[in-house]
């Protein structure tokens, strides 16, 4: 049963995922006896998105701890600004941009990121009929590109199930840097095609987060939950 003396978890996903993949993150930390709460991350555009995260946890009474996966990362860093109840940042191979900071932009900082030459561009509408090109990773690639150290059955299903993110998501500049008065933890994953491990350190040390490294992929949330919920799990025990 969740225990009310510990804060809640939000764990938000990133591009070409769904809230699936802290599935197993989930199961180690309520069987610590935290609440969790995985939302759906519409990843529309990064002002949206964190707005929608903002609501999200206007909603969830006491302190929260708030971890996030890849653009979720972003997502993170721009929705936490500002909100009281929001006591520790937790990056998983994610992004911890700082203002004006696009995904795309950190992604391509150090060279590694192997991500665009697997994309597949989509044209797609939004429901106020502007246009908006959604991205996907070529299922035939995923497996490699994103998610290496996952069983090839497990990575075909994520393959299968992706979530698209706008390419304008990527290319939006961060309007807010939640970890620069928030302290903060990474988790930074060696074997990365996504976002280079040197970009994922570089942006770890300027926010002075606590780091752990770990030979993984992209997909560290599904390959390497007890990593993952053992880092969130130090950053909650932080708050005393």
């Amino acid at each position: 049963m969740p225990n009310a003396k510990l804060p809640t978890v939000v764990l938000v996903h990133g591009a070409f995922a769904d809230g699936s993949s802290w599935n197993g993150v989930v199961e180690k930390l309520t069987h610590q006896g935290y609440p969790v709460v995985a939302p759906a991350n519409p990843l529309r555009g990064l002002r949206t998105d964190a707005a929608y995260l903002k609501d999200v946890l206007a909603g969830i009474e006491g302190p929260v701890v708030l971890a996030g996966h890849s653009y979720g990362g972003s997502v993170i860093t721009e929705a936490a600004a500002g909100n009281e109840n929001v006591k520790a940042l937790v990056y998983a191979a994610a992004f911890l941009p700082d203002e004006g900071e696009s995904a795309a932009e950190l992604s391509g900082k150090y060279p590694g990121s192997t991500l665009g030459e697997t994309l597949k561009e989509v044209p797609t509408s939004l429901p106020d009929g502007s246009e908006v090109t959604d991205l996907y990773i070529d299922q035939d690639k995923f497996h490699g590109q994103f998610a290496a150290d996952v069983p090839a059955t497990t990575a075909q299903q994520m393959a299968v199930s992706q979530r698209p993110i706008t390419s304008a998501a990527l290319e939006a500049g961060a309007g807010a840097a939640a970890w620069k008065s928030v302290p903060s933890w990474a988790l930074l994953t060696t074997e990365d095609r996504n976002i280079p491990v040197a970009a994922q350190r570089f942006m770890a040390d300027r926010a002075k987060a606590r780091t752990v490294t770990l030979d993984a992929s992209h997909a560290v949330s599904v390959s390497k939950p007890e990593a993952v919920a053992r880092l969130i799990d130090d950053a909650a025990r932080s708050l005393g």
